[in-house]
């Protein structure tokens, strides 16, 4: 059997893997600086814009999850 340099395709993450994962990076992201935010003292518009990323990327992984039970 001959060695090959290419990967099986089946080895690849798909799209909607990367997706997923930079949707959970980004909820996690914007909620550690929420929290950052909290205990540095910043302004409401920090909040407000930590508040709002974490929770559109958490919508968006609810509707691909219940989009995906279908």
């Amino acid at each position: 059997m001959p060695h090959t340099t290419t990967p099986d395709p089946v080895d690849r993450p798909s799209s909607g893997d990367i997706v997923r994962s930079l949707l959970w990076t980004a909820v996690v992201v914007g909620a550690l600086a929420n929290m950052a935010a909290s205990f540095g003292g910043a302004d409401t518009w920090v909040h407000l814009v930590c508040g709002a990323v974490t929770v559109l990327c958490a919508g968006a992984l609810a509707v691909r999850n219940l989009r995906g039970r279908r």
